[in-house]
């Protein structure tokens, strides 16, 4: 399937919807999820247009995963995580719901599970806070 640009990374990126941005270069955002799956859940979201990683040039691939690397390192730091997990979806079949390739860095902690992704969008203060301390963490 094409690329539609309708979709809510397209128009976070041309900033038609607003977002808690943590970090920004020429290839990617990185934005607070408005619904974590835990403290300090955050994306980053390639500017280049692409449905996927199936669709994604490899130039997007080597610019972007290296702010995966840094946000993973940034936002364990600033919420003490025992680790952090980096998924992404391809396709309906594989979990996808937004057409816009994007991965999600979130920090986890020993014993205690994930939040569903679904449901109501978390609190915007709580989220503007987690982005100021991943964008301390990041220096």
């Amino acid at each position: 399937m094409a690329y539609d640009d309708s979709n809510i990374f397209a128009k976070i990126l041309r900033e038609e919807i607003p977002s808690h941005r943590v970090y920004q270069d020429e290839s990617c955002i990185a934005i607070m999820d408005v619904m974590p799956q835990s403290k300090g859940h955050c994306l980053v979201v390639p500017r280049a247009p692409s449905r996927n990683l199936l669709d994604c040039a490899d130039a997007t691939l080597g610019a972007v995963m290296p702010v995966v690397a840094r946000l993973a390192r940034a936002v364990k730091t600033a919420f003490h995580a025992d680790g952090v997990m980096i998924s992404q979806f391809n396709e309906a079949a594989a979990g996808q719901t937004v057409y816009h390739l994007h991965f999600h860095v979130i920090p986890r902690y020993d014993g205690v599970p994930l939040q569903p992704h679904s449901g109501g969008m978390a609190d915007q203060a709580m989220l503007a806070e987690q982005a100021d301390m991943i964008r301390a963490a990041l220096g």
